[in-house]
């Protein structure tokens, strides 16, 4: 986590730059959400709720909940990698226009 504390840049009191602190703040939070979307989603989808199929008596997952959940994560992440090169993309050509946040 040298980018945290600035590498061998500190200066002589060792302070850390506070801009770079929450920068690694909001990227934490931005991971966190996405791996709580993530765990409800897949969760919701792929392992019973109906308390007469499923009380969590195996210690593991059943072999078609373990493969609804590979699934699952497959598919959540790359229609985010998607998303993201779609807002990417928008974000680059209304910078390029001069029409960012018109």
């Amino acid at each position: 986590m040298s980018f945290l504390f600035g590498g061998n840049n500190r200066s002589a009191e060792g302070s850390v730059d506070p801009a770079k602190i929450e920068m690694a703040v909001a990227e934490l939070d931005m991971i966190t959400d996405v791996f709580n979307r993530l765990v409800t989603s897949c969760h919701t989808k792929c392992i019973s709720q109906n308390p007469q199929n499923h009380r969590y008596v195996e210690g593991d997952l059943l072999k078609g909940e373990s493969v609804c959940i590979d699934r699952c994560t497959a598919k959540f992440f790359e229609v985010n990698k998607k998303v993201g090169e779609r807002m990417s993309a928008m974000g680059n050509a209304a910078q390029a226009t001069g029409s960012f946040g018109r």
